[in-house]
């Protein structure tokens, strides 16, 4: 998906980085390794392996991580979950009669529904995985974020399908409702603007980016297969109305490698990037304005620090 072909251009940017791979499955961590190394065999490549939905899973990946290095200039949070998702075929018929269809194709609003559970943790999975995972792992790398030379960079990958409508302050897990990878990709706005607050004077600096629509293999879980290929041809020719039909992981990516290149003091922290792709197949990037409310934004963090100091008790032993 996006973080592959993200690992293949950034070595195409500057072959010099160190970069060290997350994934769940230490298999495919190795697999994602040799694919890299096929193409770029001269490059520093290492890997962890995490699974953001398990708290105890991020603590001792964070732990090994301040033993391996001693600074940390990029963190790219690019980890998602979307379990059981539906398609509302309802939904998107009215879509098409009141002239809606282009915005619900776009931003799947209205369309697409999840079914959410508890994780081992006792937390939401989407929400843990998707938001609180990340949150736990970029605390427990403070160390390794702040007071660097240079800026220290983290960059979520979040989603157009981020909405303040799927969210809710007394319900930011989500239980209650059917769209919960929206809501935590809205939550995962609001931290990003918080934390720019928190931390832009120590050197760390926060981003975020919506790949646009990428088939990868979370997309491919939403439709059976065969309706994917006999739908591939409109969405190609989708692309020429909506330019965030990305399709490819490797035109995902580009508003990642974009800020890669870019000096975080003069970018905007209410501004989301996006990775788009012009009907001729020419990719961009095109910065819009994150619609959040940032005295919710506040609350939402507190009531992330609350929850990080109570789910932490019971893991004191991988606490330094």
């Amino acid at each position: 998906g996006v973080g592959l072909a993200l690992c293949q251009r950034l070595l195409e940017e500057d072959g010099r980085i160190h970069l060290c791979i997350a994934c769940r499955n230490a298999q495919k961590s190795e697999a994602t390794r040799d694919l890299i190394l096929a193409t770029h065999p001269n490059a520093q490549v290492s890997t962890v392996e995490v699974d953001l939905g398990n708290l105890a899973s991020v603590l001792r990946v964070a732990r090994e991580l301040r033993c391996r290095f001693q600074r940390l200039d990029f963190v790219y949070l690019n980890a998602g979950i979307m379990p059981n998702p539906h398609v509302n075929f309802k939904a998107l018929w009215h879509g098409l009669l009141t002239g809606k269809v282009l915005h619900m194709l776009t931003t799947a609003e209205g369309i697409m529904t999840q079914t959410d559970r508890l994780n081992g943790d006792g937390l939401q999975e989407v929400f843990a995985t998707n938001l609180f995972g990340h949150f736990i792992l970029v605390r427990q790398l403070e160390s390794l974020l702040c007071g660097n030379e240079k800026p220290s960079r983290l960059i979520w990958t979040s989603s157009s399908n981020a909405r303040e409508s799927a969210f809710s302050l007394s319900d930011y897990q989500h239980a209650k409702g059917k769209e919960s990878y929206s809501s935590s990709k809205y939550a995962t706005d609001l931290t990003s603007v918080v934390l720019n607050r928190k931390f832009n004077k120590q050197g760390l600096y926060s981003s975020v980016v919506c790949p646009g629509l990428v088939m990868s293999n979370m997309t491919y879980r939403i439709l059976p297969i065969f309706l994917w290929k006999l739908l591939m041809p409109i969405m190609w020719l989708i692309r020429f109305f909506a330019k965030t039909y990305t399709l490819t992981p490797y035109n995902g990516a580009e508003a990642h490698v974009w800020l890669f290149k870019q000096k975080p003091e003069y970018l905007d922290e209410l501004v989301k990037y996006h990775s788009c792709t012009s009907g001729l197949g020419k990719n961009y990037v095109e910065p819009r304005k994150i619609h959040v409310d940032e005295e919710t934004a506040e609350k939402f963090y507190e009531k992330l620090l609350e929850l990080e100091k109570q789910t932490l008790e019971r893991y004191s032993d991988l606490l330094d």
